[in-house]
């Protein structure tokens, strides 16, 4: 579930070396070195992360990193807790960056949507504007315009910002 809501963990024993990580954590920390292979890259890659924070943190039993774009420094947060008895830690790692998208078919079954609607939809949850859209697909204003009222009716939304909450909540499911 971390993995689809776009959320990283690592488990590091002794503070120092990571021992186990999620696919999106391995996916944030490739995009800070380059390619990572085993957890020993991993653990290189998450200590130049870490080295780029802005003051020197020390990882407590829960630790969050927000990353929000390679050249801003990540935001450390320490959760202060008991240790962990055999003396592990948690970072989470929280990419601001990452938009995650609704499965199409996904949406096609929960609101009944049409192919051409469920594009327009996603769209939609990217920040296209319909004007935009109707250009890059090369269709009228007043056809995207059309859709975009059927989407409102069959979500029950009014507004395209209505639209795109909506979208992001169900972003989550498989």
């Amino acid at each position: 579930m971390l993995d689809r809501i776009g959320c990283g963990y690592l488990v590091l024993e002794d503070r120092r070396k990571i021992v186990e990580a999620n696919a999106t954590a391995r996916l944030i920390l490739g995009r800070e070195a380059g390619s990572v292979q085993g957890l020993d890259q991993l653990t290189s890659a998450f200590k130049r992360l870490i080295a780029r924070a802005p003051n020197r943190p020390s990882l407590g039993p829960l630790t969050w990193i927000v990353i929000s774009d390679k050249d801003d420094a990540p935001l450390v947060l320490n959760q202060v807790a008991d240790d962990m008895p055999d003396g592990t830690s948690v970072v989470m790692l929280l990419d601001l960056d990452a938009h995650l998208e609704p499965n199409p078919f996904m949406l096609q079954r929960m609101f009944g949507l049409t192919m051409a609607e469920t594009r327009l939809a996603i769209q939609m949850a990217r920040g296209d504007v319909p004007a935009d859209v109707a250009r890059s697909r090369r269709l009228s204003r007043t056809t995207i315009r059309s859709q975009l009222a059927s989407v409102f009716a069959k979500t029950q939304t009014r507004r395209q910002a209505e639209l795109v909450t909506l979208l992001a909540r169900v972003a989550v499911l498989p």
